[in-house]
Order: structure tokens, then sequence, then C-alpha cells
């Protein structure tokens, strides 16, 4: 995992409730894969992840990221890691304020504006709150506003290769992909072209999170030469620090 310098401040005691799994945001204060450094035991991974939560004092956790990193996956399998957090996604809370309309329907009758406001606006919403992990969408960084609120939590990049992207995205179909959707060809050669001309826009801007987690370095600690084999879970997992000590430098500073 790289650490980048993290610049945020303690997120206020929150009055507001979103329950998700049936656990409350309100409460303030491994799979079949080889065993490597990233990974510990389920007990030794329980007793990591209670370590933590004490230091993170409540704070949310944004992941961030290019689409079909798995942000929302990653997401509700670390809110099951860290004790007492839940898992909200940005997205779906930007459908529900719309009145259930689809961030793709959204985009065709709209306009992109129209959804990076509504956007903006769940997140200002969630800023106060605490004890959440929180999925955001791909454009979530390209707003400076949007840093303002997120920066009262821990932001998290999941960065994953490009051409792991477009494999994942020709998987399941371009359909829920409104950026991606209007183009004819093979799907995985306009996806990774697509693709390319966003991570231009948007990868310094990725890159002022608090912290990286890179499906390279996974990989390369598992001893895969396909980034694409690794697992929603493994990533979670390295969410959590393998050493506390290293995560508590990351919340020394804020």
């Amino acid at each position: 995992m790289d650490y980048l310098s993290p610049h945020v401040s303690r997120p206020d005691k929150a009055t507001i409730s979103i329950s998700k799994g049936g656990r409350s945001a309100q409460r303030m204060g491994c799979d079949s894969s080889p065993k490597s450094e990233c990974f510990t035991t389920e007990e030794n991974l329980s007793l990591k992840s209670q370590e933590i939560e004490a230091h993170l004092d409540g704070r949310c956790i944004y992941l961030v990221g290019m689409m079909g990193s798995g942000k929302t996956t990653i997401g509700q399998i670390l809110s099951q890691l860290l004790l007492g957090y839940s898992f909200v996604d940005s997205d779906k809370l930007v459908e529900e304020a719309a009145g259930g309309t689809t961030v793709a329907d959204m985009f065709k009758l709209h306009g992109e504006s129209f959804f990076r406001d509504n956007e903006t606006g769940v997140l200002r919403k969630l800023s106060p709150m605490c004890r959440l992990v929180i999925s955001t969408g791909g454009g979530t960084v390209l707003e400076p506003i949007n840093w303002k609120y997120m920066h009262k939590g821990i932001i998290v990049f999941i960065d994953v290769p490009l051409e792991v992207l477009a494999r994942r995205i020709t998987d399941v179909g371009t359909s829920s992909r409104p950026l991606l959707h209007h183009e004819s060809g093979d799907t995985y050669v306009k996806s990774l072209r697509q693709l390319s001309v966003l991570w231009k826009e948007r990868s310094e801007a990725y890159n002022n999170a608090h912290v990286k987690v890179s499906l390279l370095n996974i990989a390369a600690k598992l001893g895969h030469g396909d980034a694409y084999r690794i697992t929603p879970t493994q990533i979670a997992i390295e969410v959590v620090p393998s050493h506390t000590y290293e995560y508590l430098t990351i919340l020394s500073r804020v």
C-alpha cells in the first residue's frame, strides 16, 4: 500500500443515521487465496481491524477510482471488516434523490452536469456523518468542492490498470456506463480507448488521495502475473493495512 500525505479533519459527531445491513452509521466515538504478507488469519485480521477502528475515531472512508475498479464491492467487504461501519454507495443515493432515475438515464435526459450537481449534494449530506465506507463515482474527484467534503474522512484510491478495467467492463457490458456507451465497435478496444482519455483527465486528482491501493502491488505480493485475478476481498484486506503503525502514521498527521 502506498501512503500519500493526508490533510483530513476529524468528522463531526453526526446525529443523522444511515442503516445498511442492519448496522447504523450514527454510532460514534478470506477466501481460498494463497497466504502472503498482505493476508492474516481471520482472527488476526479481526484484531487488527479493531485496533485501526479505535484510531479512526469514526472517520468515514471514501473509496475513489476509475469506473470498474470495484469500489462498491470492496466497500461492502471493508464495512464488514471494520466493526460498527456501514456501507453507502453514493451513486445509489444520487439515484434515490432523483426519484429513482438511474445514473445512465440522468446522463441521457439531463446531461452530466445534472448528475454532478446531485452527486455533490449527496457528498455534502454525507460529510458530517461517521462510521461509513462510501464508494464514489469515477468522476467525483473532478469537482474541487467534493474534495472539501471528503477531506473530513480518509480517501482511498483503488488503482487498477486500465487493461484490467477494460476487461472487467467487457465482461459486464457498457449499458450502465454512460461515458462509454455511445461508441460502436469491439467493447474491449473502445473501452480501453475511452478509459485512457478519462485517465488523463482524472489521474492527477486521484493521486491526491490519502491512501493508494495498487492492484499491481497486490499481484506482486501474491506472485500473480495477472492483476485481473485479484479479488475484491484481497483488495479490501489490503485497505486494512498490514501494519497498524503505518496507518497510525497517517492518522497522526490529521
